[in-house]
């Protein structure tokens, strides 16, 4: 099991940044306040919680009965508990930096009947996995790779710590998310599409300040090649909320463009600006408050490997 330790450190964790997730990409996430931040991103996970399970069943085909399955880049623990779920005869650690998010892990977990087999770990990554009491047959790291400055030495690490035979799955990349038809009635048509070639330039710059960076291409096989592991799959899994969308869908889709505005709005041309400035008004009628056409449509792509027996 993982020590219950209490560093202070650098928040990583993956469960609100990257593409196609947040459709952000956590820019200066080393600020933010992850206290006030928590019920945010618990609200975001619950509600990729389908396609969550969807990777999770695919993973059972791998991993059949690991003892010890490691969340790295936990954030509050949502999909923590739903790995508990799952994997019934496991024990979960949660690993992330931000003490605050870690707290309401544990209290999710105990909450949800499954805090006798549910540990956490506060630290820097992937140095404080070596805290580990021993290494985990179930390694899930879902898009907090893309926080580290160099991610080809993060996955050699994160291999250090399977057991012979383990598995890695690494969650980054996919599809970034949709939420309103290219013609809304208002603006120029392709909004959301401008706003996430906006948001592509904005990851690079985040990625190329990071302390340490090193530039890969993105070939995770590869990657995960290079650290000594055996890639074994590759899926995307989608997640598909038609209109008309819940109270929850809709709030979701409220956050995330408000913090897109807040992110990348200067990126845009001062018409598309306005455009997003009146989906965000609950007074205006083409508000995405009001309008019927709102909906949710991602894909997150997840790759496996194993580490050689």
């Amino acid at each position: 099991m993982a020590h219950d330790h209490q560093h202070k450190h650098d928040p990583v964790h993956g469960q609100d940044h990257g593409h196609g997730q947040d459709h952000g990409h956590g820019h200066g996430h080393e600020h933010m306040d992850w206290a006030e931040m928590a019920p945010l991103l618990e609200a975001q996970a619950e509600l990729y919680a389908p396609l969550y399970r969807q990777a999770m069943t695919w993973l059972a085909r791998e991993v059949t009965e690991p003892g010890l399955i490691v969340d790295v880049g936990s954030g509050p623990g949502v999909v923590s508990c739903l790995f508990a779920d799952a994997f019934p005869g496991a024990r979960v650690v949660a690993v992330d930096g931000a003490g605050a998010l870690l707290e309401r892990a544990r209290a999710r977990a105990d909450r949800l009947g499954v805090g006798d087999r549910f540990g956490i770990l506060a630290g820097d990554l992937p140095g404080v996995l070596g805290e580990l009491d021993y290494p985990a047959d179930l390694m899930w790291a879902s898009q907090s790779l893309h926080h580290l400055g160099d991610q080809r030495a993060a996955l050699a690490a994160l291999a250090g710590h399977l057991t012979p035979g383990g598995t890695l799955a690494v969650l980054e990349g996919g599809l970034p998310a949709r939420f309103l038809p290219r013609d809304l009635g208002i603006g120029r048509p392709g909004l959301q599409a401008r706003m996430h070639a906006v948001e592509e330039d904005f990851f690079a710059e985040m990625r190329a300040n990071v302390p340490g960076s090193v530039a890969e291409t993105e070939d995770w096989p590869a990657l995960l090649t290079s650290a000594g592991l055996e890639h074994t799959g590759t899926r995307s899994f989608l997640l598909d909320l038609p209109a008309p969308v819940s109270a929850e869908a809709r709030a979701h889709v409220v956050s995330s463009l408000s913090r897109m505005r807040d992110r990348v709005g200067v990126g845009l041309d001062t018409g598309d600006r306005a455009t997003l400035d009146r989906l965000l008004d609950p007074g205006d009628e083409a508000s995405v408050h009001r309008r019927q056409d709102v909906f949710v449509l991602v894909a997150h792509t997840v790759y496996t490997a194993r580490r050689p027996s």
